[in-house]
């Protein structure tokens, strides 16, 4: 009984093994579908997912080919100037040439703009600048003349005479919003173009004390010394701003890079092109924010307007009868709440054609009819 026990084992095992060699090499013996047919739908499905991720990868690479061909490199040189004992014979002959100052060099970066050979940079990058070499993506090379400079938005416009020129797309700056992915290409410490990405962080930051005009873009986008004057642009390759400065405290990127929005770079330069500077408005005051104190004193909504603490004798506001204490709320129709924004609608004035001014004042609103100037890089203080 043992042993025919032991065999009837033995042959359900046999079978059993039979059956799933069969179903699991040759199911359609036995018309059944695959074991492994229901894992199938699980690899298409990462296969399409990894599709999609390629798509969104090659998005980035795309506007990354679309913007970097017009991405160029600025090497600048200026002569040394040296010191003056150098030329005296006697220095020279107890301390030989040391008193032979170096030539001074510099590296930033540059976008093309117009098929032309107009290229937008930051004007530190060229500022007294004797020599201007650009250099393309595809290696050609060509010395760049200056155009024009804009100091008080760090500005400038060069142009080079060749041909068959790459342009980048201007994009609407305005359009931005945080969050937005961004892409920053330049030449940083001269390593060669370079791609980073990252978010744009935060937008209009001003009173930060590197322009006279500021309302910048912030990114975490890589910026390092070198991408000065280069392009950040969106995930279409279209430009939104030149990458101008970073906040540091080793010289490297921590993060936290500022780039001068398209929609000041493109005024900017079609001023420059057409008259070769910058020509801005200018009435003669001096602003303040309008605090919570000053605000409920004067019994309007805190952010209504700019409080204008000094007025200069015999400028243009002064001639309309604005005076201090005075709180102007808008600008030729243009809203003003903070100091930068009534510097940036009186900029925007033409000089000579007479704009409206809507103030507070304690007995009332009212409006002011001011004639600007123009406004000079040399007038001191309080010249806004």
């Amino acid at each position: 009984m043992k042993r025919l026990w032991l065999l009837f084992a033995q042959t359900v095992t046999l079978l059993l093994a039979g059956f799933f060699v069969v179903a699991t090499l040759k199911p359609q013996w036995l018309d059944r579908k695959p074991v492994l047919s229901s894992v199938v739908p699980v690899f298409e499905s990462a296969s399409s997912s990894s599709s999609q991720a390629s798509n969104g990868v090659r998005g980035f690479s795309g506007a990354a080919r679309a913007a970097s061909p017009a991405v160029v490199s600025i090497n600048t040189s200026k002569a040394a100037e040296n010191a003056a004992q150098s030329e005296d014979p006697w220095f020279r002959f107890f301390f030989g040439d040391q008193g032979q100052a170096q030539p001074q060099t510099g590296l930033g970066s540059g976008v093309i703009v117009s098929p032309a050979g107009y290229i937008l940079t930051n004007n530190h990058v060229v500022e007294e600048a004797d020599e201007i070499e650009v250099i393309l993506n595809d290696g050609r090379k060509s010395v760049a003349k200056v155009i024009g400079t804009d100091p008080e938005t760090d500005l400038a416009i060069l142009k080079i005479e060749l041909t068959d020129l790459p342009v980048i797309t201007l994009g609407n700056s305005d359009d931005l919003l945080i969050g937005d992915q961004v892409l920053a290409i330049g030449n940083p410490f001269g390593v060669g173009q370079t791609v980073t990405g990252g978010i744009v962080s935060a937008l209009g930051r001003t009173q930060l004390g590197i322009n006279t005009f500021e309302n910048f873009i912030q990114t975490d986008a890589a910026i390092n010394p070198g991408n000065s004057g280069g392009a950040l642009v969106d995930v279409n390759g279209h430009l939104m701003g030149i990458n101008t400065a970073i906040y540091s405290r080793s010289g490297g990127s921590m993060g936290i890079g500022f780039a001068i929005p398209t929609s000041t770079a493109r005024s900017v330069m079609e001023s420059i092109v057409r008259d070769g500077q910058v020509t801005r408005g200018w009435i003669g005051v001096e602003p303040q924010e309008l605090s919570k104190e000053l605000a409920e004193s004067f019994g309007v909504p805190l952010g209504t307007g700019v409080i204008i603490t000094g007025v200069l004798q015999n400028g243009p506001a002064a001639q309309a009868g604005i005076r201090p204490g005075d709180v102007i709320t808008t600008v030729a129709g243009r809203s003003v709440s903070t100091v930068a924004q009534l510097l940036s609608a009186v900029a925007a004035l033409a000089p000579g054609t007479p704009a409206t001014l809507e103030l507070i004042r304690r007995d009332g609103k009212q409006q002011v009819d001011v004639t600007p100037g123009k406004r000079n890089l040399q007038r001191p203080t309080p010249a806004r």
